[in-house]
């Protein structure tokens, strides 16, 4: 089970600030399983009790949903010069962050959420979540390319080379793609260094969580429990 410091756990079911939350833990104010507790640093969890004011504290629901991403939108909250994912929400966008961005022209699959800890695991390398991408390119690929995408491919201006990628053909220059990083415009770059040029790319699964066939460019939905708590913590 996930733990959190004291101090951040008051803040978040508060709204305080971190240090207005250590002020009122050293002011005996807060207590924890029914005894007063004066160390920030106090590792929690969703099963302990934790009380202000002999008041038990408690974490706003958090939230969860996949977003079908259009062409034209940025993964962003704000920008000033261009529409954003969150725009496409009706719901309150404070604190929702985008758990792997698609580039402006991409489409497809994108996680929205306000669980920190949650959004890291889908966007860590080290957890190796799969991220499925179909792409339309401007030739078809061979079996040299197939081999360097296994291998893994040394970007311009980068030195280690990509994690190995599995690449198969659809049919003609349409291809599917399976990697677990995110580098910057990675699948782009990725074969423009093999001499191919992406028309369009379209992102359809991250880990075990597949874009819903039901939703219209655009539209969203909460995830299931069952999507949520695929993604390992």
């Amino acid at each position: 089970m996930t733990t959190s410091r004291l101090d951040k756990y008051v803040s978040q079911c508060t709204g305080l600030t971190r240090s207005d939350a250590k002020k009122i833990i050293r002011q005996k104010r807060i207590s924890v399983n029914g005894k007063v507790c004066q160390k920030a640093d106090h590792a929690v969890d969703k099963a302990t009790l934790v009380e202000l004011d002999a008041m038990p504290l408690v974490m706003p629901s958090q939230r969860y949903y996949m977003l079908n991403k259009p062409s034209g939108y940025l993964c962003a909250n704000t920008d000033s010069q261009a529409p954003v994912v969150m725009d496409l929400l009706t719901e309150n966008t404070d604190k929702l962050s985008v758990a792997g961005r698609l580039d402006k022209d991409t489409t497809g699959l994108v996680l929205i959420s306000d669980d920190g800890a949650w959004v890291h695991a889908v966007i860590s390398p080290r957890r190796q979540c799969t991220k499925v991408y179909q792409a339309i390119l401007d030739s078809p690929v061979d079996n040299n390319i197939i081999e360097q995408f296994k291998n893994g491919i040394q970007l311009k201006n980068e030195t280690k080379l990509t994690l190995p990628a599995q690449l198969s053909v659809i049919d003609g220059t349409h291809v599917n793609i399976e990697l677990q990083e995110g580098r910057y415009h990675q699948i782009k770059r990725m074969f423009a260094a093999c001499g191919r040029h992406v028309v369009s790319l379209h992102r359809s699964r991250i880990g075990d969580i597949e874009l819903d066939k039901n939703l219209k460019p655009g539209e969203y939905r909460e995830l299931t429990s069952q999507e949520i708590n695929g993604i390992k913590l």
